[in-house]
């Protein structure tokens, strides 16, 4: 099932995949349709939904997409949308992410699809990743069924996760307390799940679970990528045992979370095209804010349209990127929330919105201590804290 605004004069279509984590056993996937319904079957849907952000027709809210074709394909496959495998006896649930999007492609073009300039692929969270793992193969099937014309590229948010070490090991048990690695490990088998071949041909038999990871998969990929990361995704915290609630951020972890943004921004060096601010979220390009970010200066719907240009200019004649345009936009400072555009923090149990500051000591961070290391005084330092420098 999937959702249609159509918009008749135009040749751009946006096809965004909804995210929602995923199940990889029988005991997880139950647990599931127990408590998340709506992500494992398609039975309670409304009959219509609201675009938000990027899949918004304002243009107050999505100054460069508005006007677009838009496509919400909804996520009850639960498997990154990777599976390709249908119920059977021995496996109670149906997980056919992949198979799905091939669906809905087919069925677009009776619908218009067939005449489109531009098929942007977006999700995020698992969504996003989902992003990385079929843009190849949309391609190819427009391909092998005559339709060359459409260019095919891909929005990835909030699903370029890493494969660190855990701060705390714990066991594979469910979804949360999962390592990354082992989870997808366990959920490829369990789905039947496919990988792009060029990805696949990297990695030996039984190591295609690499092909979930961004960095690993990027460099594989023939269509073009955008891809939006939060530094410090709270995703990638959760899976990695780091929990900010409550009580305040050990030393250990506090360094855990900085190397985690170290980490990222070096994996996203040699993405072209990408928007990475230092902030502690999960999830944008759907979020009704999702115009007021920042990195550098720019906005992430200016990026997108510098992108766009940036594709439709080197499509003619190759010419460096264009100026005052960047589409390669990653925050250097180095700790949560030091970008002033950041969304706006809520303690956990209060609800209250706090500021900067308030979160930094909330998290336990010792100003004294991160002056004296930086070399400044601590009025100094937050000054720059609170100005975002």
């Amino acid at each position: 099932s999937y959702y249609l605004k159509e918009s008749k004069g135009s040749r751009r279509w946006l096809l965004f995949l909804e995210g929602g984590w995923y199940c990889f056993n029988r005991e997880n996937c139950d647990t599931r349709y127990d408590t998340m319904r709506r992500l494992m079957s398609s039975r309670e849907w409304p009959a219509t939904r609201v675009g938000t952000g990027i899949l918004s027709s304002q243009p107050e809210e999505n100054p460069h997409w508005w006007n677009a074709n838009m496509v919400f394909i909804p996520y009850c496959s639960s498997d990154v949308w990777s599976g390709a495998s249908s119920k059977s006896e021995e496996n109670e649930y149906a997980f056919m992410g992949a198979l799905i999007i091939q669906e809905v492609i087919k069925e677009l073009l009776g619908k218009g699809l067939s005449t489109a300039k531009v098929l942007l692929l977006a999700g995020s969270s698992a969504g996003g990743t989902g992003v990385l793992l079929n843009v190849d193969r949309v391609a190819e099937q427009l391909e092998e069924m005559g339709y060359q014309g459409i260019q095919v590229r891909g929005l990835a948010d909030s699903g370029w996760f890493l494969d660190n070490k855990q701060y705390r090991r714990t066991d594979c048990i469910d979804t949360i307390t999962c390592a990354p690695t082992e989870a997808i490990r366990r959920g490829i088998r369990y789905w039947n799940g496919i990988v792009p071949k060029r990805c696949k041909l990297q990695f030996k038999e039984g190591e295609e679970w690499n092909c979930f990871f961004g960095y690993k998969i990027y460099p594989t990929l023939r269509c073009p990528v955008f891809v939006v990361q939060w530094l410090f995704d709270e995703a990638q915290l959760t899976v990695d045992n780091v929990h900010l609630t409550g009580q305040p951020v050990q030393e250990g972890q506090w360094l855990y979370i900085q190397n985690l943004g170290r980490e990222l921004r070096n994996t996203l060096k040699d993405v072209t095209a990408s928007f990475a601010p230092a902030c502690l979220s999960h999830e944008i390009i759907t979020r009704n804010h999702w115009t007021d970010i920042q990195v550098k200066g720019t906005s992430l719907p200016r990026a997108l349209h510098c992108w766009d240009r940036s594709l439709h200019e080197s499509n003619k004649n190759g010419k460096a990127p264009l100026k005052g345009c960047p589409i390669h936009l990653i925050d250097s400072c180095p700790w949560p929330h030091c970008n002033p555009s950041c969304p706006t923090i809520r303690d956990q149990f209060t609800g209250q919105e706090m500021n900067v500051i308030q979160f930094l000591m909330h998290m336990g961070f010792d100003v004294q201590k991160m002056a004296q290391q930086q070399g400044l005084e601590p009025s100094k330092l937050l000054g720059m804290l609170s100005s975002g420098n």
